[in-house]
């Protein structure tokens, strides 16, 4: 699975960096690093109001913040390995 965090302009101001460092401690948390490579990305063009936009290997997920991010890593990493 690849998993693109945007660290473009918007999604900086929006957080890019601590969701980086959330999803990094998750991967790790779980032992995923065999099954998850993390890499960061300029625009993928889906900005919103609220939150980071994140690419999982073809589907983009928008709006993802720091506060929800434990809901979004179980439903969106973990739901998709099946664990």
């Amino acid at each position: 699975m690849i998993v693109q965090i945007c660290v473009g302009s918007s999604c900086h101001i929006k957080g890019s960096h601590e969701i980086v460092d959330l999803m990094k401690k998750a991967v790790e948390e779980y032992a995923l690093e065999d099954e998850v490579i993390l890499a960061g990305s300029f625009c993928i063009g889906k900005c919103n109001r609220e939150g980071v936009t994140i690419q999982i290997d073809d589907d983009v997920c928008t709006g993802v913040t720091v506060r929800g991010f434990d809901a979004f890593f179980k439903e969106q990493i973990l739901g998709r390995l099946n664990m």
